[in-house]
């Protein structure tokens, strides 16, 4: 049985394109594995605030000598990487705002990415530790981005996700949204297109 985690960021909830993607991605993948299990997180019904002084200090701070506060930010952080830790395969909405991914998001990437859990530093450098995942992004935008120096999405994603371990990481775009009818129209169709062909495969 797999076990599949699904990150939606839209500020406009399952309204969002990024979110509809992800959305049919999951439910063709339950219809062809019946058995899988889900864990789905919205992150802005459930939002994560973002990483400060006071949280970071936390997340940094021995367990012997963290306060309740400390230690209720540190306890948020366990079971977000926890959830990322049982799943073989995760889905992420990701749409672009302002050429790079919602605030939400790299709040949910700052509380998952701590050092001896889920990546660790050695003599040869940085090693993820979230191994052995596949990952699935769906990447809505209002433009045209892919590839150029604008996109501040895919290398930033890429990046941090094999930062943690996950090097397996597939990207399916929506592009082209806000140019006129046609232009979404097709920027939808071509990223369900893929849905279908990673599905088929």
């Amino acid at each position: 049985m797999s076990q599949l985690l699904q990150i939606n960021s839209s500020v406009f909830g399952d309204q969002g394109v990024s979110s509809q993607l992800a959305n049919a991605f999951v439910q063709e993948w339950k219809r062809k594995d019946p058995g899988a299990h889900v864990t789905h997180r919205d992150l802005v019904v459930d939002a994560i605030p973002h990483l400060d002084g006071e949280r970071l200090t936390a997340l940094m701070t021995s367990e012997a000598e963290r306060t309740p506060e400390q230690q209720q930010v540190v306890e948020q952080s366990d079971a977000l990487i926890r959830e990322l830790q049982e799943a073989d395969l995760v889905v992420i909405g990701a749409p672009m705002y302002n050429f790079g991914i919602p605030s939400q998001l790299k709040s949910w990437l700052d509380m998952v990415a701590r050092s001896g859990i889920t990546f660790r530093y050695t003599e040869q450098g940085p090693e993820g530790l979230l191994t052995g995942k596949k990952v699935y992004v769906f990447a809505s935008s209002g433009g045209i981005h892919r590839g150029g120096h604008s996109d501040g999405v895919t290398p930033y994603l890429e990046t941090m996700l094999g930062f943690l371990g996950m090097t397996d990481v597939e990207f399916i775009y929506a592009e082209g949204l806000a140019m006129g009818e046609e232009p979404r129209a097709r920027g939808i169709a071509q990223a369900n297109a893929r849905i279908d062909a990673l599905l088929a495969a």
